[in-house]
């Protein structure tokens, strides 16, 4: 891919660059920064996700994402709010009344303060309906970027993460 005349800063290739390549290109520059957490705070104003059994979720949730601080889920007819003060997760039953399937290769991860806090919300999962997947809870690598990661799936089958972000030594 060439570069255009009047583009000398390179704009136009930065904007067609996958997240991967512009975090490859910027890895000097970010040796005491972590790519994944440059620019805004949030990312996401919610995510919403199906279930088939609305009172299980909810269980399920109100016990999973209480181990990360979140207040239980608000029930509005079909569907569960978790809000904070940086977005909402919500589960409902489909409005087209067909069954909920899970998403094949999609996971949501949630933020967890500590290591020992994803293993309290792994445990939380799995004492309430959820099943182990992947590894079990712990250090995942990429690069100079290593995780705490718990990963497990909901009663209806989601795949979920909790992660905590090592700090660099």
């Amino acid at each position: 891919m060439g570069t255009h005349a009047h583009d000398t800063n390179g704009a136009i290739a930065e904007r067609l660059a996958s997240p991967e390549e512009i975090c490859t290109r910027k890895r000097d520059a970010l040796t005491k920064k972590n790519c994944f957490l440059e620019g805004n705070e949030k990312m996401f104003s919610h995510v919403m996700i199906g279930t088939n059994d609305l009172e299980k979720a909810k269980a399920f949730y109100d016990n999973l994402l209480g181990t990360l601080g979140v207040p239980p889920g608000i029930v509005d007819r079909h569907r569960i709010f978790y809000r904070t003060k940086t977005g909402t997760f919500s589960v409902t039953k489909p409005i087209d009344g067909k069954p909920a399937t899970f998403a094949n290769g999609g996971t949501i991860g949630f933020a967890a303060t500590s290591p020992e806090e994803a293993n309290a919300w792994h445990a939380s999962g799995i004492a309430n309906g959820g099943t182990t997947c992947e590894e079990p809870p712990g250090i995942r690598g990429m690069g100079d970027l290593k995780l705490h990661c718990a990963y497990l799936r909901d009663p209806d089958g989601n795949k979920l993460c909790a992660v905590y972000r090592v700090p660099k030594a």
